[in-house]
């Protein structure tokens, strides 16, 4: 049993914090999405992370999702190189002995980046997950990239959006039957927020899908605030920055926005129009999101774990210090609300009241990937929050 928290709609979802109605589980309104909340204390260790994702599970009988025989995908993101805050191997290997009670056919699943590193492409990326500890031996499942060798392997798949009539997902998770995502909250320099919407649109989006999401993100380098210290140029995936007499610059022919360079850089010299180019980009993720799990209603479930959340997404190549206390596990049938629970949850942790995007210092909120998420009918922004004892 659990206790409920019912959480109004909100005109703004950065919100006040949580704040409602406690009643009793038995007679909670089942109009409203249910997000699962199973609280965990301050750095709790890998086993009691896995026990509490097997609770959350069970307590919102999650895998009624699956069917026998089904193919069943678990996304997630494996942390690029030096990334230590990555969701843990023994939660994902949990999630995949749950699922193995109703179907063989479980696999883990990912996309390869558009930047350079050590998951640009299916080789690099399956050997990075199996140094990190996703191996076959280690969860119990395959782990088979949704893009193909090198991103290329998608569908069109069409879609009543605001910006676009259809969206480019891998390919592979078009035949998926049943979804389970699970996605590390953290601050993300174009997002906002990289949580649910982001690990479904932007990490499930073949390459061609990824680089229509960014292409509305126009990077300038500021002359005043550059070193030439030369980092943007060699990470640039498209060799389109170049080192000017005092200033790099970015060639706009070449540029794809990918917005590798802003996240490099350490002495605050790249920008771009927060107020158009960011609203479009959150716009653009949510609608492949939609595409992601178009064909697969009642067949999808989403878990956020609120533990190491950091200013930047897992796909930084480096250590990261958590910017807040960890919370615990959330799940949910409702892949908007789980975010907005996220949302939420870190506002009420915070002595200011700020959410995770806020937190993280972001100039961008995820005002707009809440909200547009919400026109499309993805899910919804009033939820009720089930604590799990």
């Amino acid at each position: 049993m659990g206790t409920v928290l019912k959480v109004p709609n909100k005109s703004a979802p950065f919100g006040g914090g949580v704040e409602g109605v406690y009643e009793t589980m038995a007679d909670r309104d089942r109009n409203h999405s249910n997000v699962f909340f199973v609280p965990l204390a301050d750095n709790p260790s890998a086993a009691e992370q896995a026990a509490a994702v097997v609770k959350l599970i069970e307590a919102a009988d999650a895998l009624r999702i699956i069917e026998q025989g089904d193919f069943t995908a678990i996304k997630f993101h494996v942390g690029e190189e030096h990334n230590t805050t990555h969701i843990c191997p023994e939660v994902i290997r949990a999630i995949v002995q749950q699922c193995h009670a109703k179907t063989p056919n479980v696999f883990l699943t990912e996309t390869s980046t558009l930047y350079k590193g050590e998951r640009e492409n299916a080789v690099k990326h399956l050997t990075l997950a199996n140094k990190h500890g996703f191996s076959f031996e280690n969860i119990g499942a395959p782990f088979i990239m949704a893009d193909g060798l090198i991103g290329s392997a998608e569908i069109e798949m069409p879609i009543p959006g605001e910006l676009d009539q259809s969206v480019r997902i891998a390919r592979e998770i078009a035949f998926t039957d049943a979804l389970i995502a699970v996605s590390h909250p953290t601050g993300h320099v174009a997002a906002g927020l990289g949580a649910c919407l982001k690990n479904l649109g932007m990490g499930l989006a073949s390459r061609a899908g990824k680089m229509r999401q960014h292409s509305s993100l126009s990077p300038r380098v500021k002359s005043k605030e550059c070193r030439l210290c030369g980092k943007c140029i060699r990470w640039c995936p498209k060799n389109a920055i170049i080192e000017g007499e005092k200033a790099a610059r970015i060639d706009p022919d070449k540029c794809i926005g990918c917005g590798e360079c802003m996240t490099l850089c350490r002495h605050d010299a790249i920008d771009w129009n927060w107020g158009v180019d960011a609203i479009t980009m959150q716009k653009s993720m949510v609608e492949h999101a939609y595409g992601v799990i178009k064909d697969k209603p009642g067949k999808g479930f989403f878990i956020n774990v609120l533990v190491g959340m950091t200013a930047n997404c897992d796909c930084i190549a480096r250590n990261q210090s958590k910017l807040m206390p960890d919370l615990g596990i959330l799940g949910s049938f409702d892949p908007l609300a789980v975010d907005m629970a996220t949302m939420d949850l870190t506002a009420a942790a915070d002595a200011e009241g700020r959410p995770l995007p806020a937190i993280a210092g972001r100039k961008v909120g995820a005002q707009a990937q809440l909200e547009h998420a919400a026109r499309l009918g993805l899910g919804s922004m009033e939820y009720e929050l089930i604590r799990l004892a």
